[in-house]
């Protein structure tokens, strides 16, 4: 038996989200669909964790067990012969047998995609989120300096999530401006569901004079219908996993 870790880029956009499910198309069933063509097994891909519909990705990671002996590069190469177009192997190999790509993950990097301008782009509104608002980019800078640090994030996630510790630690917040794009980049130990969206859409409201409120205080009242929206998951990336 061999444990294959995979490194996988997708685009999210015609994906209920990663993980399996009954009745909706998800990124985890085409990869497995597409290891069942290659090795004739069906396999348990376990993903470093969920994806919401619509998010893409360049670095998710995941694992499974096979007693094929198809190398890690050929695995790659024959994985993506069968996969469809908007789902890719970036890397195949073996790894120790005990390696989990979610129970061993230390955290990961997010990258949200705004399009800042009054004209929405029909070449990058799949993948960026349109924001036609005069934005005070200070104030957007400010608040996102108080956000890194270990706090209980209840304010930033949906009140469906099954998660009883919101309690995370935000390693790094970064934000570049190129042009008419906005990137900002989440580093942390983890996020919950809708997290970085709920701090996304909180920024761009407090961006546009809408939340006068200060971030600190938002995030102290462990209230979400105190933050601002929840930004929308097509312009969210899953860019690398931490081990």
């Amino acid at each position: 038996m061999r444990n294959i870790k995979l490194i996988i880029e997708y685009n999210g956009k015609n994906y209920k989200g990663w993980q399996r499910q009954p009745s909706e198309i998800t990124v985890q069933e085409v990869i497995e669909e597409a290891i069942y063509k290659i090795t004739k097994e069906k396999v348990d891909l376990n993903g470093s964790g969920r994806t919401d519909g619509g998010v893409h990705a360049l670095g998710q990671v995941a694992n499974f067990y096979t007693n094929s002996n198809i190398s890690g590069n050929n695995l790659r190469n024959a994985l993506n012969t069968v996969l469809p177009k908007d789902v890719a192997i970036v890397e195949s190999k073996e790894v120790d047998i005990e390696f989990h790509a979610r129970y061993h993950s230390k955290g990961k990097k997010y990258k949200y995609i705004i399009y800042h301008d009054k004209i929405r782009s029909p070449l990058y509104s799949d993948y960026s989120y349109h924001v036609p608002y005069e934005l005070d980019m200070n104030k957007i800078i400010e608040s996102i300096n108080k956000l890194i640090g270990t706090y209980d994030f209840t304010s930033f996630t949906s009140k469906k999530t099954d998660k009883e510790n919101k309690v995370r630690t935000i390693y790094d917040i970064s934000i570049e401006q190129k042009g008419k794009i906005i990137e900002i980049t989440y580093s942390g130990n983890g996020f919950l569901y809708n997290m970085i969206r709920a701090i996304t859409g909180t920024l761009i409201d407090i961006g546009r004079g809408k939340i006068k409120e200060d971030i600190l205080d938002i995030l102290k009242a462990k209230d979400r219908n105190r933050a601002g929206i929840t930004a929308p998951s097509h312009a969210l990336y899953l860019m690398e996993v931490y081990y």
